[in-house]
């Protein structure tokens, strides 16, 4: 694919992200793709098939973007802990981008009972999740600083408590309590990992 059909299918799909966010998965529209990306819907078919593949290649993109962000992140740090909080950083990024992310991904999660390809991404986005958390606590107990038995429900634990407080802050709308949603998570984690 040329640079200039990259570019025009990228900016696509933040349109389609950004008409997702405002309006919703089910409202959105082909025609809204075009009109957010400034472009005629002809020009939308001829990048992707219809609505589902939009959505099918903005979240492969989005999610893959997240966890190249998320492993850079972890992988400019040192020890396992500051692996950790360059983790934490990362997910809790900023109360705006939180905020726009899981609006759209929790109406994508919706569709994935009836979407396989949805279905997909999705579970590669958490293989990409959790393969994170397998770092970060495999090197803890080298390092000796956490003591847990199984590295694998380790590492699908603290994803669990990521999402969970992202959640829960998202569903409370009250955007202050962003750093205090993300300390609890924090420390939760490093209980959890038996930190020392």
């Amino acid at each position: 694919m040329t640079n200039k059909a990259e570019q025009r299918r990228k900016q696509l799909l933040k349109a389609a992200f950004q008409a997702a966010s405002d309006k919703g998965y089910e409202s959105v529209t082909l025609q809204d793709i075009a009109d957010y990306a400034g472009v005629s819907k002809g020009v939308t078919n001829y990048y992707f098939q219809n609505k589902a593949d939009v959505f099918a290649h903005l979240f492969e993109w989005l999610t893959t973007r997240i966890y190249e962000k998320e492993s850079k992140s972890i992988d400019e740090k040192e020890t396992a802990i500051e692996k950790l909080e360059a983790y934490m950083n990362q997910v809790f990024i900023s109360p705006e981008e939180n905020k726009t992310f899981y609006r759209v991904y929790l109406d994508f999660l919706s569709q994935t009972k009836t979407n396989e390809r949805y279905k997909e991404i999705n579970k590669q986005f958490y293989q990409n999740c959790w393969s994170i958390g397998r770092r970060i606590v495999a090197q803890g107990l080298e390092e000796q600083v956490f003591h847990v038995e199984d590295v694998e429900e380790a590492a699908i634990a603290i994803r669990s408590m990521i999402d969970g407080s992202l959640i829960q802050w998202l569903m409370r709308d009250e955007e202050h309590l962003h750093r205090s949603y993300r300390e609890v998570c924090h420390q939760s984690i490093l209980r959890m990992l038996k930190y020392e």
